[in-house]
């Protein structure tokens, strides 16, 4: 197991290492000089000039790309010159309400999603499992941002039941003291996810079906319930631990459609703002981290995948 993980690990730290290069080389294809690119199209050449010394943008790219890597490992993600002030500062006050926006919407998918795909994949072919089905193929083929104006349109403009935009609120605490403003955004993203996961669970589950354990666990008298939960269940969502494993990057990355949609100020929102003002630093680090945080999520799967499955440490 540990052999596994350490081999797992060091694929992850590789794989991070090409993140970064990519981000690196981004910056430098964006526009003729980062300076130019950093500065804006506007930026004096002699400004240019000088921010390119400055910060080291003269060098060769070897030792440019070094310093870089210095940098992110001291926690350094660059400068905003637009809104003036650290990149690492305009994360810290956006990060908090995309965690409780993407959070709380990926643990209710979770919770919906893992036993509705279960009764799907035991009702399969009969009409309950035909209306999920229906339902979670529509879901998932339409855009998040459209299904989010369907809601706005039915629950705050027709029905005036919820407010057509989320919290504005700048702590996570008032966001979370506000429910009616988070309800339809959460609602949104909780649809999606689940429309996804649950068909994800139905396959997984119609091939544990189909097994010979669960034909023995019947043979053995044991309840439907028991059969369920004690061995299908537990053998079926294997699979979807590496799918939720991907979704990491969105408990901090947020939903840039739905944050954009109900103008809600998250990380999203932040990427959106900072693509109409060309902040290149912001956008970079933006997706930096996105990358980093997939990478994570996969290894964090794979870590929770040799816990609970004992074949994976053998092999």
């Amino acid at each position: 197991m540990a052999g596994y993980l350490f081999r797992r690990f060091v694929t992850s730290l590789v794989v991070v290492l090409g993140i970064s290069m990519v981000a690196f080389a981004m910056l430098h294809l964006i526009s003729s000089s980062p300076g130019r690119a950093v500065l804006g199209l506007h930026a004096s050449p002699k400004a240019v000039a000088a921010f390119n010394k400055a910060n080291g943008y003269d060098d060769p790219i070897v030792i440019q790309y070094w310093h870089y890597l210095l940098q992110l490992l001291h926690g350094n993600l660059g400068y905003s010159y637009k809104l003036n002030q650290p990149v690492t500062s305009v994360l810290g006050e956006n990060v908090l309400r995309s965690l409780y926006l993407s959070g709380v919407s990926l643990v209710l998918a979770i919770l919906i999603a893992i036993p509705l795909g279960i009764y799907q994949a035991v009702r399969r072919n009969h009409l309950g499992d035909y209306i999920v089905t229906s339902g979670a193929f529509t879901l998932y083929s339409m855009p998040s941002f459209f299904l989010g104006l369907l809601l706005i349109q039915a629950f705050a403009l027709s029905l005036k039941i919820f407010p057509p935009e989320a919290s504005q609120s700048v702590s996570v605490i008032g966001v979370i003291e506000d429910p009616r403003a988070m309800f339809l955004p959460i609602l949104n993203l909780v649809a999606i996810q689940v429309a996804g996961y649950s068909q994800y669970m139905r396959s997984s589950a119609l091939d544990g079906l189909g097994q010979d354990y669960i034909r023995l666990a019947r043979a053995k008298g044991l309840s439907q319930k028991a059969v369920l939960t004690g061995h299908l269940l537990r053998n079926s969502i294997l699979p979807m631990i590496t799918l939720i494993g991907l979704s990491v990057p969105a408990l901090l990355a947020g939903n840039l459609l739905i944050e954009t949609l109900f103008n809600y100020p998250g990380l999203g929102l932040m990427f959106y703002n900072a693509l109409q003002n060309e902040d290149y630093p912001i956008l970079l680090s933006y997706t930096l981290i996105a990358g980093v945080l997939t990478v994570a999520g996969n290894f964090i799967a794979d870590v929770a995948i040799t816990i609970a499955d004992p074949r994976v440490r053998l092999s």
